[in-house]
């Protein structure tokens, strides 16, 4: 089949301006989620990283009501011997401390470690309740931090320490420290 130069040349140059002004639109639009992003760590559980290996992390959403974001916010939060369950198909955080908020006034039967719940996928969800059944994995938090205006939590799925393990941990940990403070001398 025989085509004009002409003709083609003329396609080949609509198409192309085409293309140009639709990534020109394209370069215009912004991406909320992924210029403004600001994570603020609310509160770490350093206590989970030395008592367990971490095998696997997550991200997933926390479900808090309007006087305990702020708290949280405030830093209010503690994760100390919090963990994570399941319970009809949902995760559940149990034992994290949220203090209450002093500006919200008295709030009537406020539990401070009361159960909240952890947003999910199913697929997700559906992997950890499988790894739970494991013996010697369990589910803890890492960190709370608040994105833009969602506060998430980091968990991981994890496995505990023996003593002597916590003792290898310590002894690394010094020992890093000792070669940082060698280096840091030397120059």
């Amino acid at each position: 089949m025989y085509h004009d130069p002409c003709i083609v040349s003329r396609n080949y140059y609509t198409i192309n301006t085409q293309l140009s002004h639709r990534l020109s639109k394209m370069k215009n639009r912004v991406n909320i989620w992924s210029i403004n992003t600001q994570i603020m760590d609310l509160a770490v559980n350093r206590q989970a990283r030395f008592d367990y290996e971490i095998l696997e992390k997550f991200e997933a959403g926390l479900v808090l009501t309007g006087a305990e974001v702020k708290s949280a916010k405030d830093g209010q939060i503690n994760l100390k011997g919090a963990y994570i369950t399941f319970h009809n198909g949902d995760a559940n955080l149990l034992n994290a401390h949220i203090a209450p908020y002093k500006q919200a006034g008295r709030i009537e039967d406020y539990d401070p470690t009361q159960t909240r719940r952890v947003l999910l996928r199913q697929k997700e969800i559906r992997y950890l309740q499988g790894k739970l059944e494991e013996k010697g994995l369990t589910i803890v938090p890492l960190r709370v931090y608040a994105r833009n205006r969602f506060i998430k939590v980091e968990i991981a799925l994890a496995k505990g320490k023996q003593q002597f393990d916590k003792r290898e941990t310590i002894k690394k940990r010094d020992n890093d420290r000792e070669i940082k403070r060698m280096l840091k001398n030397r120059d």
